[in-house]
């Protein structure tokens, strides 16, 4: 079964950074589009980042291009999600998926909940000074 666990949450400052890691375990990493997410106080799960499996394409919703940076190390089953200039909205916690499906090749990744079927536990992150 594949698992996923999320780590290096915490309290940052409007303008810092904070690098989030995926820990997988069970399935080969390659062959899975990894996602991001993350659900703030009182609202739903929103995507906000993924990759593909080759080429390590990547893809960010609107809210995070240019500060958020999401990669992976397949040799260490790792998936990092580096964020850059913090705001308070960023406030929320913070998932990893695998997508449903084994892709092996190509550039795409999902954007919807409903693609992904394993996910860790989250990690919160507060921005506030």
């Amino acid at each position: 079964q594949r698992q996923l666990v999320e780590s290096g949450g915490g309290l940052a400052q409007p303008g810092g950074s904070l690098r989030l890691s995926c820990a997988t375990f069970g399935f080969i990493l390659e062959h899975y589009a990894i996602g991001w997410f993350r659900q703030a106080p009182g609202k739903g799960r929103d995507w906000i980042g993924c990759i593909s499996t080759s080429e390590n394409s990547t893809h960010y919703a609107d809210s995070v291009k240019g500060r958020f940076t999401v990669s992976r190390d397949n040799a260490r089953n790792m998936v990092y999600l580096q964020m850059n200039n913090l705001k308070a909205e960023d406030t929320a916690v913070y998932y990893c998926a695998t997508e449903a499906i084994v892709r092996i090749g190509g550039r795409l990744c999902p954007r919807v909940e409903y693609e992904y079927d394993f996910w860790g536990k989250g990690t919160q992150v507060t921005v506030s000074s």
